[in-house]
Parts: C-alpha cells; sequence; structure tokens
C-alpha cells in the first residue's frame, strides 16, 4: 500500500496543467481550499466535482494510478462518513440500527464532509504529480519574497519544502523494506492484541529514523561540498513566466468560484 501513495510523487508529462506556472497551480489551489467550504448544496458540489475532475483529465495522468495512490485516503473518508453519522442528530430520523438512530442530518453532513475531505487530497494531489520539487521550490520562493525585506529566510524555508516532498516517497518505500525485512524475522504487524502491535512498530521506527538522519546527514555534506550557500546571489536556469495559458486557467477558475457561489443560493 506504501507504494501506492502518490503523495510526493512526480509524473513527467507535457500536458496543460504540467506547462502550467507552478505559481498559478498554488494559487489555484490555496483558493480552492478556501472556496470548497463555502459549498452547501448539490449543485455547488457538483460544481467543484467538475473542475476536479477536469483538472484530473487534463493534467493527463493515468486516472488508474490516481486511483490507486488514493486507496488508503479512502480509510479516513468513510471513518468521517461513520463519525457524522454517530455524532451528528439533526434532522428526522433516517434508520436506525440495535441501539442506535441515524438521523438525516448526519447522513447529509456526512456525504459533505466525506466530499470536501475527497477534493481537497484529490487536487492537492495534482501539484505534485505535474510539478518538479525545483518548480516548487521557485514558485513557493517567488511568492514569498516580499518576506526578505524583513529578513524572513525565504529560500531556505522553500528549499526544505521541497526536501520534505521529495523524500516522502523514499521514506515510503524505505518503510516498506524495513517492514518486509521485520517480517521475514517474524515480527507481526497484522494480528494480535493492539498492545502487541503497537510493540512491534519499535523495531519498524528505530531503523526507519535512523535511515532518515543518514540520509539528511548525506544530503547536507553533498551540498557542503558542492559550495551551497543559501538563495542569495543563486541564479536560475528556467525562469517562471506567467503565460496566455496561466491567465486562461486563471478566467476558469474564477469562473468556477462565480458559478459556485450562485449555486450555493439554492439551498
Amino acid at each position: 500500500m506504501m507504494n501506492s501513495l502518490i503523495i510526493g510523487q512526480y509524473v513527467p508529462g507535457d500536458s496543460y496543467v504540467h506547462r502550467l506556472d507552478p505559481r498559478t497551480k498554488i494559487t489555484i489551489i490555496f483558493f480552492f481550499i478556501f472556496v470548497v467550504f463555502f459549498a452547501n448544496n448539490v449543485p455547488s458540489y457538483s460544481v467543484l466535482v467538475i473542475f476536479a475532475l477536469a483538472s484530473v483529465m487534463l493534467s493527463r495522468v493515468p486516472l488508474r494510478f490516481i486511483i490507486k495512490g488514493l486507496t488508503p485516503i479512502w480509510f479516513l473518508v468513510i471513518f468521517t462518513f461513520i463519525l457524522h453519522l454517530f455524532v451528528t442528530k439533526e434532522g428526522e430520523v433516517f434508520f436506525d440500527f440495535w441501539h442506535f438512530e441515524f438521523y438525516t442530518g448526519g447522513v447529509v453532513q456526512g456525504v459533505a464532509i466525506s466530499i470536501r475531505f475527497f477534493l481537497l487530497i484529490l487536487v492537492t494531489s495534482l501539484l505534485t504529480l505535474t510539478t518538479t520539487p525545483i518548480e516548487i521550490t521557485d514558485a513557493i520562493e517567488d511568492m514569498l519574497r516580499p518576506l526578505n525585506k524583513v529578513k524572513f529566510p525565504v529560500h531556505e524555508l522553500a528549499l526544505m519544502m521541497s526536501i520534505s516532498l521529495r523524500f516522502i516517497p523514499t521514506l515510503m518505500q524505505e518503510t516498506e523494506k524495513i517492514s518486509k525485512a521485520q517480517a521475514s524475522r517474524g515480527v507481526d504487524f497484522k494480528t494480535g492484541p493492539v498492545k502487541d502491535r503497537i510493540k512491534a512498530v519499535v523495531p519498524l521506527l528505530v531503523p526507519l529514523f535512523v535511515s532518515a538522519f543518514k540520509r539528511a546527514e548525506e544530503l547536507a555534506m553533498a551540498m557542503e561540498a558542492r559550495g551551497y550557500q543559501g538563495g542569495e546571489g543563486r541564479s536560475k536556469l528556467r525562469e517562471l513566466k506567467i503565460g496566455k495559458l496561466d491567465m486562461i486557467i486563471y478566467i476558469i477558475f474564477l469562473s468556477v468560484i462565480a458559478v459556485l457561489f450562485y449555486t450555493r443560493t439554492y439551498a
């Protein structure tokens, strides 16, 4: 399952989404995260779902790869839905099971929150799937450049975020390799009491942390050996530039927001 995670992975391509300026993608994702909480009925959620699916299609990332990568997320989505069924006691009784009564308000709110959560994961995953870590670093550094006036370490922050995204798949692969090695030695991660499962995780975490610190040290030494001194005075191979395609996408996204606020009035 760890190999199926899409967080932090980049899929090379030449789609419209790949060719967008990384600042455009980050800006649209930021505002999408904001406006997704304004949806309150079927038409408004439909607008967001159509936009998310259209973005996936335009990215030309294999749909099977995305679905497989979102498999671990389904547990959280289903758990969120079930939690609202038990917690929310609004509206009429929708159905009862054993000693529990489930209300229409819980069903509606559970579906709404689950859709929001799924859309957020899907759209934000497109950023790393269609943007290289270097492009993300350059975009974040450029967008936070005004903070340089107050001596804020913008370049260092952007670099740390980029390295973190880059090493997520690597750490996942390392975790799976260590877990298989531990399982071959008789460690059982899946069966037994919860207390025993927690104890079984310790032999997994210790070598994982040791490996992570070792990789961090090797990366730091490699950067020092190459004379890395931070962002001041450094040039870039590719300069970021907002093009016609970015302006078209901005207009489309603003239209989506306008339709969203128009449809949400039909609650």
